[in-house]
């Protein structure tokens, strides 16, 4: 459950966006309807048509100051991500703000070399030659969640928009209101009018966006409803990437070091109360440091402060969604049920705001739902196994295969049990921030998504790939034109034993 869920809406109406801390609305959005949502992407059409026609580095150069204005208004995000979110303070800085500010900065630069034309080497019809280049695509539709509001859906924008395109933004209907902050700070750095939209509603919208004539969709979301995005892109043949759901593992051997491991699993695990794609979900412990990393873990989560950012210095924040709250914490009763030990937490937090104890389980087994379905909320299941063969096996034994991790003090065994793990990106002595690293792909295998986001693959998967094949010598007519004849058929068979036969293939 990654968020940008379909809730059932109202018939017509507004949404009313609250803070998931107080209960206290922030304010409101119109449900916008299925002509309303073309309409936007018409206008978003009509603007990238002159955007595209400009030249690479500037595109780059115009969207480079959307960084300006975030920096000297950070605050005011920061403040409203808080609010809406109910995020840390310091967790939307870091995670939020500075990490478009990197992503804005690190493709303005980088673009111009990532999106040149690239020659194919010809092998063997050597009087032609070939290249590849990238176009834009025309209006990408960007369908987005409510654990990540702001970077998430900014920075796939602002790619989009620096290989040329249009950008019509359909927010979660739990957080719209930070997407229209990110209009506002799109204008003030003259981005293009009309180049970059957004459009606020509930599924409805959604479905709406994707039957609008968008040429390019990008969903962060749960694997049910991406499903049902990948269903609607292919009925209309349009291309998509689909970020889904993780089930992150961190196997810690035992050569770990056992206070990084510790500190990162625990940051791992709360950061954002859990509700991050690529959460510590479970870790498998070495039998040998088993007891030790879970009373260190123990300890660390004990420690840790919970509240309201906005009144209040907090280390994990509220969670945004109620239901998903409630999704948590009947996760973490049925583990009981079964067996777990509730270590520290295991509850909701007294009073008021949507906010549940940073918890960690131990005794856990591996045929529990929370160490097989998603939790995406603040707690750690910790178990016990014998191996680290046996921990990769139970690592890669899930449906979900984004973000995984290993720790491990022995450098070449942390890449090879990296390469056996089943994920999109596997970090070694590390959690969470490679999503930070612009030039590194985001994305996840079996169920956690198609394609990736982010880095040279990211930024080309924004734009249609044309290549061109051309004449470096004139000639008349080819050898295997017509018309045909016994003494070109000849020429030809002699020519193909000549190239392809055993004795070409030895002296090879």
């Amino acid at each position: 459950m990654s968020s940008a869920e379909a809730v059932s809406p109202p018939a017509r109406g507004s949404i009313v966006s609250m803070n998931p801390a107080t209960g206290v609305p922030l304010g409101e959005v119109p449900v916008m309807t299925a002509e309303e949502v073309r309409d936007k992407v018409e206008r978003a059409r009509r603007a990238q048509r002159s955007w595209a026609e400009l030249p690479l580095k500037e595109r780059c150069r115009r969207v480079r100051r959307f960084s300006d204005v975030l920096i000297a208004r950070s605050d005011e995000v920061i403040d409203l991500l808080v609010k809406e979110a109910g995020k840390a303070r310091q967790e939307a800085l870091v995670t939020e703000v500075v990490v478009v500010a990197d992503l804005v900065n690190y493709f303005a630069k980088h673009a111009p070399k990532i999106l040149e034309r690239e020659k194919i080497p010809m092998h063997l019809v050597k009087h032609r030659a070939s290249y590849l280049s990238y176009v834009p695509r025309g209006v990408v539709g960007i369908i987005a969640p409510w654990n990540f509001p702001f970077s998430i859906p900014v920075g796939e924008a602002l790619m989009a928009l620096i290989a040329g395109n249009g950008v019509v933004l359909k927010p979660s209907e739990m957080t719209p209101l930070i997407a229209l902050k990110a209009a506002e700070l799109c204008e003030e750095a003259k981005i293009p009018a009309d180049l970059f939209q957004v459009v606020t509603g509930y599924g409805e919208c959604g479905a709406a966006l994707i039957d609008s004539g968008i040429q390019y969709c990008v969903f962060t979301g749960s694997v049910a409803t991406g499903r049902k995005v990948a269903s609607a892109c292919g009925e209309r043949l349009i291309p998509c990437t689909l970020e889904l759901g993780g089930k992150a593992p961190a196997v810690v051997c035992a050569d770990a070091d056992l206070e990084r491991a510790a500190q990162a699993i625990v940051w791992g695990g709360f950061a954002n109360s859990g509700q991050i794609c690529c959460s510590v979900e479970r870790v498998y412990a070495h039998e040998a440091i088993h007891d030790e990393l879970l009373a260190r873990v123990v300890e660390l989560a004990s420690g840790l402060r919970q509240g309201d950012a906005e009144r209040e210095e907090v280390d994990v924040g509220a969670m945004t969604w109620e239901r998903q709250l409630d999704h948590v914490d009947s996760l973490v009763r049925a583990a009981v049920q079964a067996g777990a030990k509730v270590e520290v937490g295991g509850a909701r937090r007294d009073g008021p705001g949507q906010f549940y104890r940073p918890t960690v389980l131990s005794n856990v087994r591996q045929d529990m739902d929370v160490m097989r379905t998603e939790i995406f909320g603040p707690v750690i299941p910790v178990m016990r196994v014998p191996s680290e063969a046996e921990a990769v096996n139970l690592a890669n034994d899930s449906h979900l295969g984004l973000v995984a991790y290993v720790f491990t003090r022995d450098r070449e065994k942390g890449r090879r049990l990296a390469d056996s793990i089943e994920a999109g990106t596997v970090m070694v002595n590390d959690v969470l921030s490679t999503y930070g690293y612009p030039e590194t792909p985001w994305g996840g295998v079996k169920q956690s998504g198609i394609g990736r986001t982010h880095s040279a693959i990211g930024l080309k998967d924004m734009c249609e790939l044309r290549h061109v094949n051309y004449d470096r010598i004139a000639a008349k007519r080819e050898l295997w034109w017509y018309p045909y004849s016994e003494t070109t058929y000849r020429r030809l068979n002699k020519a193909m034993r000549l190239l392809f036969g055993r004795k070409f293939r030895r002296s090879s």
